[in-house]
Protein backbone atom coordinates (compact mmCIF):
# COMPACT_ATOMS: atom_id res chain seq x y z
CA UNK A 1 0.00 0.00 0.00
CA UNK A 2 1.48 3.13 -0.75
CA UNK A 3 1.99 5.85 1.53
CA UNK A 4 2.28 9.57 2.03
CA UNK A 5 5.64 9.45 2.85
CA UNK A 6 7.96 6.46 2.39
CA UNK A 7 11.59 8.09 2.39
CA UNK A 8 12.44 6.90 6.31
CA UNK A 9 16.29 7.14 7.52
CA UNK A 10 15.86 3.68 8.79
CA UNK A 11 15.19 1.98 5.51
CA UNK A 12 18.76 0.55 6.06
CA UNK A 13 18.68 -1.04 8.55
CA UNK A 14 15.17 -2.52 9.33
CA UNK A 15 14.36 -5.57 6.88
CA UNK A 16 10.98 -6.16 4.71
CA UNK A 17 9.58 -8.60 7.55
CA UNK A 18 10.13 -6.59 10.15
CA UNK A 19 8.05 -3.66 8.57
CA UNK A 20 5.39 -6.14 7.75
CA UNK A 21 4.99 -7.28 11.33
CA UNK A 22 4.57 -3.90 12.25
CA UNK A 23 1.76 -3.24 9.62
CA UNK A 24 -1.13 -3.24 12.44
CA UNK A 25 0.24 0.12 13.56
CA UNK A 26 -0.09 1.64 10.69
CA UNK A 27 -2.17 4.91 11.43
CA UNK A 28 -3.31 7.75 9.01
CA UNK A 29 -1.18 10.46 8.83
CA UNK A 30 -2.19 14.18 10.14
CA UNK A 31 -1.64 16.45 12.52
CA UNK A 32 -4.50 17.81 15.16
CA UNK A 33 -6.32 20.66 14.93
CA UNK A 34 -4.32 22.69 17.54
CA UNK A 35 -0.52 21.65 17.75
CA UNK A 36 2.36 22.26 19.58
CA UNK A 37 5.97 22.00 19.14
CA UNK A 38 7.36 19.96 21.80
CA UNK A 39 11.07 20.67 22.18
CA UNK A 40 13.00 18.17 24.31
CA UNK A 41 16.35 19.06 26.00
CA UNK A 42 17.87 21.07 23.64
CA UNK A 43 20.79 21.95 26.06
CA UNK A 44 24.73 22.53 25.74
CA UNK A 45 25.75 19.19 27.08
CA UNK A 46 24.12 17.41 23.85
CA UNK A 47 26.38 19.85 21.28
CA UNK A 48 29.72 19.54 23.59
CA UNK A 49 33.00 18.97 21.20
CA UNK A 50 31.59 20.06 18.66
CA UNK A 51 30.32 18.71 15.38
CA UNK A 52 32.54 15.32 15.39
CA UNK A 53 31.83 11.95 15.79
CA UNK A 54 30.21 10.83 19.23
CA UNK A 55 33.34 8.46 19.63
CA UNK A 56 35.76 11.43 19.84
CA UNK A 57 33.91 13.57 21.77
CA UNK A 58 32.44 11.02 24.51
CA UNK A 59 36.39 10.96 25.51
CA UNK A 60 36.26 14.23 27.05
CA UNK A 61 32.27 15.07 26.85
CA UNK A 62 30.42 12.26 28.50
CA UNK A 63 26.68 12.11 26.99
CA UNK A 64 27.24 14.46 23.94
CA UNK A 65 25.12 13.57 21.04
CA UNK A 66 28.21 14.69 18.61
CA UNK A 67 27.87 15.12 15.45
CA UNK A 68 24.03 13.59 15.49
CA UNK A 69 22.79 16.60 17.66
CA UNK A 70 24.68 19.11 15.43
CA UNK A 71 23.37 17.62 11.98
CA UNK A 72 20.07 17.85 13.51
CA UNK A 73 20.29 22.34 14.23
CA UNK A 74 19.70 23.40 10.95
CA UNK A 75 16.37 21.79 10.54
CA UNK A 76 15.33 22.17 14.33
CA UNK A 77 15.80 25.74 13.48
CA UNK A 78 13.62 25.38 10.09
CA UNK A 79 10.76 23.73 12.29
CA UNK A 80 10.96 26.41 15.04
CA UNK A 81 10.39 29.14 12.58
CA UNK A 82 7.63 27.65 10.75
CA UNK A 83 5.66 26.96 13.83
CA UNK A 84 6.39 30.40 15.51
CA UNK A 85 5.39 31.91 11.86
CA UNK A 86 2.02 30.00 12.34
CA UNK A 87 1.81 31.09 15.76
CA UNK A 88 2.23 27.41 17.12
CA UNK A 89 3.29 27.71 20.72
CA UNK A 90 7.04 25.97 21.08
CA UNK A 91 7.74 24.34 24.24
CA UNK A 92 10.43 23.40 25.81
CA UNK A 93 11.72 21.11 28.56
CA UNK A 94 15.55 21.23 30.00
CA UNK A 95 16.68 20.48 33.83
CA UNK A 96 18.60 22.13 36.32
CA UNK A 97 22.54 21.37 36.87
CA UNK A 98 21.79 20.56 40.30
CA UNK A 99 18.49 18.09 40.58
CA UNK A 100 19.29 16.80 44.47
CA UNK A 101 20.64 13.50 43.45
CA UNK A 102 17.33 12.72 41.14
CA UNK A 103 18.52 12.34 37.76
CA UNK A 104 16.86 10.89 34.28
CA UNK A 105 18.71 8.43 33.57
CA UNK A 106 21.49 6.19 35.66
CA UNK A 107 24.16 7.81 33.82
CA UNK A 108 27.89 8.54 35.80
CA UNK A 109 27.48 12.24 35.97
CA UNK A 110 30.53 14.19 37.38
CA UNK A 111 31.25 17.43 38.24
CA UNK A 112 29.06 19.46 35.29
CA UNK A 113 29.76 23.30 34.21
CA UNK A 114 27.06 25.71 35.38
CA UNK A 115 25.73 26.23 31.37
CA UNK A 116 25.74 22.04 30.74
CA UNK A 117 21.99 22.42 31.13
CA UNK A 118 21.13 25.87 29.36
CA UNK A 119 19.43 25.95 26.17
CA UNK A 120 21.54 25.95 23.07
CA UNK A 121 21.74 29.89 22.37
CA UNK A 122 21.09 28.67 18.32
CA UNK A 123 17.84 27.11 19.64
CA UNK A 124 16.78 29.37 22.06
CA UNK A 125 13.43 30.16 23.47
CA UNK A 126 11.36 33.20 22.18
CA UNK A 127 10.49 36.30 24.50
CA UNK A 128 7.68 34.35 25.92
CA UNK A 129 8.03 30.52 25.57
CA UNK A 130 7.34 28.25 27.76
CA UNK A 131 10.13 26.47 29.45
CA UNK A 132 9.49 23.16 31.45
CA UNK A 133 11.72 22.17 34.52
CA UNK A 134 11.85 18.42 34.70
CA UNK A 135 13.97 16.19 36.62
CA UNK A 136 13.17 12.29 34.90
CA UNK A 137 13.05 11.17 31.26
CA UNK A 138 9.33 12.33 30.83
CA UNK A 139 8.46 16.02 30.22
CA UNK A 140 4.97 15.23 31.68
CA UNK A 141 6.52 13.22 34.94
CA UNK A 142 6.44 15.67 37.82
CA UNK A 143 5.87 18.82 35.61
CA UNK A 144 2.95 21.06 35.00
CA UNK A 145 3.31 20.14 31.56
CA UNK A 146 -0.02 18.80 30.87
CA UNK A 147 -2.01 21.37 32.76
CA UNK A 148 -0.56 24.08 30.18
CA UNK A 149 -1.12 21.78 27.22
CA UNK A 150 -4.32 21.84 28.45
CA UNK A 151 -5.41 25.00 28.83
CA UNK A 152 -4.21 25.98 25.58
CA UNK A 153 -6.67 23.24 24.42
CA UNK A 154 -3.60 21.19 22.15
CA UNK A 155 -4.40 18.25 21.04
CA UNK A 156 -1.72 17.76 19.25
CA UNK A 157 2.29 17.19 19.67
CA UNK A 158 5.41 17.63 17.23
CA UNK A 159 8.16 16.46 19.12
CA UNK A 160 12.11 17.30 18.57
CA UNK A 161 15.05 17.01 20.58
CA UNK A 162 17.54 14.27 22.14
CA UNK A 163 17.90 11.39 23.18
CA UNK A 164 15.73 9.61 20.64
CA UNK A 165 16.07 6.29 22.90
CA UNK A 166 15.62 8.57 26.42
CA UNK A 167 13.91 11.30 27.13
CA UNK A 168 12.27 12.23 23.53
CA UNK A 169 10.36 8.29 23.89
CA UNK A 170 9.46 8.48 27.31
CA UNK A 171 7.88 11.83 26.60
CA UNK A 172 6.34 10.42 23.56
CA UNK A 173 4.96 7.63 25.03
CA UNK A 174 3.71 9.91 28.23
CA UNK A 175 1.89 11.96 25.37
CA UNK A 176 0.26 8.78 23.89
CA UNK A 177 -1.15 7.72 26.88
CA UNK A 178 -2.51 11.29 27.93
CA UNK A 179 -4.61 11.26 24.94
CA UNK A 180 -2.27 13.49 22.38
CA UNK A 181 -1.52 12.84 18.70
CA UNK A 182 2.24 12.79 18.51
CA UNK A 183 4.27 13.78 15.17
CA UNK A 184 8.02 12.80 16.09
CA UNK A 185 10.08 14.92 13.63
CA UNK A 186 13.15 12.67 11.79
CA UNK A 187 15.70 15.04 11.04
CA UNK A 188 15.27 16.85 14.33
CA UNK A 189 15.68 14.06 17.04
CA UNK A 190 18.91 12.26 17.55
CA UNK A 191 21.17 10.17 19.63
CA UNK A 192 24.16 9.18 20.63
CA UNK A 193 24.25 6.03 18.71
CA UNK A 194 22.39 4.97 15.58
CA UNK A 195 21.77 1.40 17.09
CA UNK A 196 20.94 0.39 20.48
CA UNK A 197 22.53 -2.44 22.44
CA UNK A 198 19.06 -4.29 21.63
CA UNK A 199 20.00 -4.09 17.99
CA UNK A 200 16.72 -1.37 17.35
CA UNK A 201 17.48 1.48 15.49
CA UNK A 202 17.88 4.95 17.14
CA UNK A 203 18.11 7.17 14.57
CA UNK A 204 14.67 7.75 13.66
CA UNK A 205 12.61 5.72 16.41
CA UNK A 206 10.93 3.93 14.32
CA UNK A 207 9.19 1.80 17.22
CA UNK A 208 7.89 4.96 18.55
CA UNK A 209 6.78 6.34 15.46
CA UNK A 210 5.19 2.84 14.70
CA UNK A 211 3.23 2.17 18.61
CA UNK A 212 2.73 5.63 19.88
CA UNK A 213 3.18 8.66 17.28
CA UNK A 214 3.84 9.29 13.19
CA UNK A 215 7.24 9.75 12.31
CA UNK A 216 7.45 12.87 9.78
CA UNK A 217 10.19 13.66 7.85
CA UNK A 218 10.73 16.68 5.09
CA UNK A 219 12.42 15.54 2.69
CA UNK A 220 9.09 14.00 0.71
CA UNK A 221 6.58 16.67 -0.71
CA UNK A 222 3.00 15.36 1.10
CA UNK A 223 2.12 18.29 2.95
CA UNK A 224 0.45 17.15 6.50
CA UNK A 225 -1.19 20.30 7.72
CA UNK A 226 -2.40 22.31 11.15
CA UNK A 227 -4.76 24.29 11.98
CA UNK A 228 -3.62 27.93 13.49
CA UNK A 229 -5.23 31.54 14.08
CA UNK A 230 -7.87 30.11 11.86
CA UNK A 231 -6.17 29.35 8.64
CA UNK A 232 -4.01 25.85 7.47
CA UNK A 233 -0.58 26.18 7.48
CA UNK A 234 1.92 23.65 5.44
CA UNK A 235 3.80 23.25 8.83
CA UNK A 236 6.79 20.45 7.61
CA UNK A 237 7.07 21.82 3.86
CA UNK A 238 10.76 22.86 4.13
CA UNK A 239 12.33 21.95 1.61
Amino acid sequence: MARDFEDHCWKDVIDADTIQIYQAYRRKIYIGDNPAVLAIDLYNKAYRGGDRPVKEVDREFSGSCGEHAWKAMASTQTLFAAARRAGLPVIYTIRHVDTGGVHSTNRNIGREADDTYAIKAELAPAPGELVIYKERASAFFGTPLIAHLQQKRIDSLIICGESTSGCVRASTVDAYSYGFHNVVVEECTYDRSLITPQGQPVRSASQIRRRHAYQGGSRASRRPRARAQGRLIAVFRWR
